[in-house]
């Protein structure tokens, strides 16, 4: 059942704020925070009391779904996600927008659990790009007086709706291919990782084996000596399964949407802790949630940070700080290792991995600064604008 317009629905009305809307859609690169901008930027321009958005996948099912309107509490008591069935299925099968004065008593609806919100007037819409159909938006409950046995949402809200729908296909496009080409970027370090690796395992072990045989050799002749050697065959083993361990913790995959970024640099450095003679210690203070890009990008240049530290400058301790910086944060890692001469830049930069963590800081929007002298130790200092 669909309206027609009502009076005062202008051709113009909404178009700042489909305009504020996408705006925000398009500030963000994650997926998942693209759906929430859509979701909560839908429900506002068409001033409803619930909006939700669903990602179907290929198994009559979603893939993601995300709501507006109700509360994290609620939401678990409904229980687990809806089915592609009734009105959602429609708009996902049709790729046709839904104008219903009364959504109950629609012959396709087929109800929903007991701690599901009451809804009545309902308007839904596709996500399409081309003949692929992302995505299907909808609220209910417009928050307005109704017209006798009609629907609250009118012909105007479809329109704008319709708007929204075609910028919210681009944007999320726009995040899945972004997230692609992370995935990219990560499988490619977890290539130049396991490249280091086999470099650096193997050098030992073959210093190891050297060693070894040359203990062997000296063991009837010069018995001293070959203690000697056998003491340094035991520090390269331990060197090796050093470079073993903190290869492992570089390869793992970062937990960052289970755990968050401050219980994820907190384990990574309780792990570099043991797994080195360095102390590494971690501390945060007043650190609020991120958007996940920026928090995708302090982690990796605190790992650099790390890798740096504990692998070149020949460290006693590092020490990991994240802060509360305004609406952002700002992370320092700093060690008492050898340090460098930051004039010589270019060739240290390159040694050091620094363009690659200045590129991670201005990709979010944030900043790098790095101090350093020979015999004094370096500090690695990334701050991000949060959102």
């Amino acid at each position: 059942m669909t309206n027609g317009p009502r009076d005062g629905d202008g051709p113009g009305a909404g178009i700042p704020a489909v305009s504020s809307a996408i705006l925000a859609m398009s500030r963000h690169l994650e997926v998942r925070d693209v759906l929430k901008t859509i979701v909560a930027s839908a429900r506002e321009l068409l001033d409803a009391e619930y909006a939700a958005l669903g990602v179907p996948d290929d198994h009559g099912g979603f893939a993601q779904f995300v709501v507006d309107g109700v509360s994290e509490e609620q939401w678990k008591a409904i229980g687990p996600l809806p089915r592609q069935h009734g009105v959602l299925a429609a708009m996902l099968h049709n790729a046709t927008p839904e104008r219903l004065a009364d959504v109950r008593t629609d012959p396709r609806f087929g109800g929903w659990p007991a701690a599901h919100p009451d809804m009545s007037d309902f308007i839904g819409m596709p996500v399409a790009d081309g003949d692929e159909i992302l995505g299907a938006l909808f609220l209910a409950n417009k928050r307005c007086p109704k017209p006798e046995g009609g629907c609250g949402f009118t012909a105007e809200d479809e329109r704008l709706l319709g708007i929204l729908a075609q910028h919210a296909a681009i944007a999320l496009t726009n995040a899945r291919l972004y997230e692609r080409s992370r995935e990219l970027t990560i499988a490619g370090e977890r290539a130049r990782l396991a490249h280091e690796l086999h470099d650096a395992v193997a050098q030992k072990l073959f210093s190891l084996r050297l060693t070894a045989q040359a203990a062997t050799a000296l063991v009837d002749r010069d018995p001293a000596r070959a203690k000697g050697e056998l003491q340094q065959v035991a520090a390269l083993a331990a060197e090796a399964a050093d470079e073993l361990r903190a290869a492992v913790v570089e390869l793992r995959p970062a937990a960052l949407d289970e755990d968050g970024l401050v219980a994820t640099l907190r384990s990574q450095a309780q792990v570099l802790d043991r797994a080195h003679h360095a102390r590494v210690t971690f501390e945060a203070r007043g650190v609020r949630a991120l958007p996940a890009s920026q928090e995708e990008a302090l982690l990796r240049v605190a790992q650099e940070a790390l890798h740096n530290a504990l692998r070149h400058a020949r460290a006693d301790r590092v020490e990991v700080t994240l802060v509360r910086r305004g609406q952002g944060a700002l992370l320092r890692v700093a060690d008492d290792g050898r340090g460098f001469d930051t004039r010589a830049v270019r060739r240290a930069g390159r040694h050091l991995g620094l363009v690659s963590m200045r590129d991670r800081a201005s990709g979010v929007g944030g900043r790098l600064t790095v101090e350093s002298e020979p015999g004094k130790g370096t500090a690695v200092e990334m701050e991000v604008p949060g959102g």
